[in-house]
């Protein structure tokens, strides 16, 4: 990256050009300083001052490079050095805290569960406070150098502001989450929906991995999605979830929350699908899904389609099809690689994909759709791994990275 060519402030271009050189760094090391220059286009002597300062730090080291063709001393080599940086990254699901302490290279170093006080009342703020307190002085003696905390979690946020104006099953709204936590820690905070950061999830270390395009639409409970387009995250810095399952599909369909009827969600929804099964059931006596099953669950409802049993093939096709229409827009809009599928429904994927392919193939342009890929997404239950993308996320950009350098 020429730095001849970047707009803005000498800190801003500093910024871009560190995020540079550190994503290099670990994509292409052992890399030589020669090489990285030419590969980020910056000149030797900037290379020299960056990875100067970086190597000061302790966020790369260098290491010897063999070489098979040639003679004499091993050639120098610079990595990253990730084992003395650590972060917290933070789930919030189901009214708990799964929580992981992990170095900057995501490897785990311990972590938890922290359930919600049996007081509703309690702020979010508070409960949040109280756990990550109590994680620092529980794991003491295993800190190293704290960078950040990330904070995944569902309902409406804001990520540039770190506000969450909405939880699901909350009624507390308008949280400051990220600067409160930022003020009592000294931390910067990174929240994120969690669609989205399990979007960059998939980009840098699963299915989407070194992906330019690509959607990832999770089905489940909730229903949305996330868009990688030319290599970053579509409104990361606002907010990133597309809110595929609040399009309308039927509109004489259920009530939705969100104020609508008929709403993606309501009718593709892993609840809305089995409610489906449920009411269908006493007109198809001879239905697999009659027989004796302790729980009724979105697994029973896979295993009898996967049996070929007509009920259940028939629900999860029509939502295919439900899927793939609303899909077929946003393959329009954004051209993508791959479309990635993060469901429990996966189990059942030969009877949903074909669904979803041919509801795209007749909805879309033929030239997107013929070169799009259905695939599952690498992490279905991907814990607080989101997280950590997000850290990789602000390294590469460069913010992060800036505030490690100046201390």
């Amino acid at each position: 990256m020429f730095e001849e060519s970047q707009p803005g402030h000498i800190d801003h271009i500093k910024q871009i050009n560190a995020g540079v050189v550190y994503r290099l760094i670990d994509q292409h090391g052992p890399v030589s300083r020669i090489e990285l220059s030419k590969l980020a286009q910056l000149a030797p002597a900037s290379i020299t001052k960056i990875v100067r300062e970086m190597i000061e730090a302790h966020l790369v080291r260098e290491c010897e490079m063999s070489d098979p063709g040639h003679r004499g001393r091993p050639a120098t080599g610079l990595e990253l050095d990730c084992e003395g940086w650590h972060f917290l990254s933070i789930r919030l699901q189901n009214h708990s805290l799964l929580m992981t302490l992990r170095d900057l290279s995501g490897k785990t170093v311990t972590g938890g569960v922290i359930d919600f006080p049996d007081d509703p009342s309690t702020p979010l703020t508070v409960v949040m406070i109280n756990a990550v307190e109590h994680f620092f002085s529980r794991h003491y003696s295993v800190l190293e150098r704290l960078t950040a905390i990330t904070i995944t979690l569902p309902g409406l946020i804001n990520a540039r502001s770190g506000v969450v104006h909405r939880l699901p099953d909350y009624q507390e709204e308008e949280i400051p989450l990220a600067q409160s936590l930022s003020r009592r820690t000294g931390l910067k905070v990174y929240i994120q929906h969690d669609i989205p950061a399990r979007m960059l999830a998939e980009h840098y270390f699963g299915a989407a991995r070194g992906v330019r395009d690509a959607i990832l639409l999770v089905l489940d409970k909730q229903v949305g999605a996330a868009v990688i387009t030319s290599g970053q995250l579509l409104h990361k810095n606002s907010s990133a979830l597309v809110e595929i399952g609040h399009t309308q599909v039927d509109i004489r369909g259920r009530p939705c929350y969100c104020g609508n009827q008929g709403c993606l969600e309501t009718v593709v929804g892993t609840e809305s699908l089995l409610q489906q099964a449920e009411e269908q059931l006493h007109s198809m006596p001879d239905s697999l899904l009659n027989q004796h099953c302790e729980e009724r669950d979105i697994r029973w409802l896979c295993r009898a389609a996967m049996d070929g049993d007509p009920l259940a093939c028939d629900i999860i096709t029509q939502a295919g099809q439900h899927v793939g229409r609303s899909l077929a827009f946003m393959v329009n809009i954004f051209n993508p690689q791959y479309i990635l599928i993060g469901s429990p429904l996966n189990s059942a994927a030969e009877i949903l994909y074909p669904a979803i392919t041919a509801a795209i193939s007749s909805k879309a342009l033929p030239a997107y759709s013929r070169q799009v890929s259905l695939r599952p997404a690498e992490f279905n239950t991907p814990g607080t791994l989101p997280g950590t993308a997000l850290i990789k996320d602000a390294l590469y950009s460069g913010e992060l990275l800036l505030r490690l350098l100046q201390g």
